[in-house]
């Protein structure tokens, strides 16, 4: 396969560098030649587009305003939903020395509106004259927690959407999703835009029933890299859908799967990009 062609996906920004889902995480995976972008995003109480992994303060990488850290028993009741996003800069996301990634460098930053970590990417990328990046986009919800930690499907892509279009960025954005209401939202009211669809191990379904529960074909496939075998390479390729699994950290799994077939990866790691033979 060519290179030019592999998409090189930096997880949350460059989660294994810097503060996960940060512009200076995003801003430092382009620096590493990213070709995607990938994030999280979950919504405010008043109803704001926040770059996240969780709809709430995970207690690995926040900080309070008072200089506490927030035990894992308590950590849903810091609920971004209810919050405005005024509120959610009360809390620092890049201080805390990260359990699971201690090389990260330490910064003092808060979760980003989508509209700023966008507006931040394509200036830099005008700035510094670099080549146009993809937005790889999933939406945090889950059936179980509809109007919990999040709007229902409907509502949270509108709002998801609405942004995209008014960036006018939706020729360079994917949408990905474990909830395929989402996708199937998308698919109806967005035609144009693509579509990955997630999968979790924990749920064991074979890629077939997968797109079968879907109910379309999505533009990419993306499960968890040790699920990835010569049968899912063979039905995305017989389908035309792209295989980029997710979250491969090593380089010779990434490049295992790049000699399989799979048509880029996500990494926390996105130096390791630049060591691919």
């Amino acid at each position: 396969m060519n290179d030019t062609l592999f998409d090189k996906q930096g997880h949350r920004g460059c989660r294994g560098l810097m503060p996960e889902n940060t512009i200076p995480a995003f801003l430092r995976a382009i620096d590493l030649g990213v070709t995607t972008l990938e994030l999280d995003v979950v919504i405010t109480n008043d109803r704001q587009v926040l770059v996240s992994h969780e709809p709430f303060f995970n207690h690995e990488i926040t900080t309070q305003e008072n200089g506490a850290f927030i035990n894992k028993e308590d950590e849903k009741l810091f609920n971004i939903y209810k919050m405005s996003y005024e509120q959610t800069l009360r809390f620092d996301v890049g201080l805390k020395i990260h359990p699971r990634f201690p090389n990260q460098k330490k910064i003092k930053v808060t979760k980003p509106l989508l509209a700023d970590m966008i507006d931040s990417i394509e200036a830099h990328n005008k700035k510094h004259s670099l080549r146009s990046i993809q937005y790889n986009i999933e939406t945090k919800c889950l059936p179980e927690t509809d109007n919990l930690f999040h709007p229902e499907p409907n509502e949270f892509v509108d709002l998801l959407m609405n942004l995209i279009i008014n960036k006018s960025i939706q020729e360079r954005v994917i949408v990905q999703s474990f909830d395929i209401r989402t996708l199937q939202y998308l698919k109806v009211n967005y035609p144009s835009v693509k579509t990955s669809l997630l999968y979790e191990p924990a749920i064991v379904k074979d890629v077939l029933k997968q797109i079968e529960e879907l109910g379309f074909l999505p533009d990419i496939y993306s499960p968890d890299y040790t699920t990835v075998d010569k049968l899912v390479v063979s039905v995305c390729k017989d389908k035309g859908i792209k295989l980029i699994p997710w979250t491969v950290n090593d380089l010779k799994i990434i490049q295992d799967l790049k000699q399989m077939g799979a048509d880029g990866v996500i990494s926390d790691y996105p130096d390791l990009f630049n060591k691919l033979v």
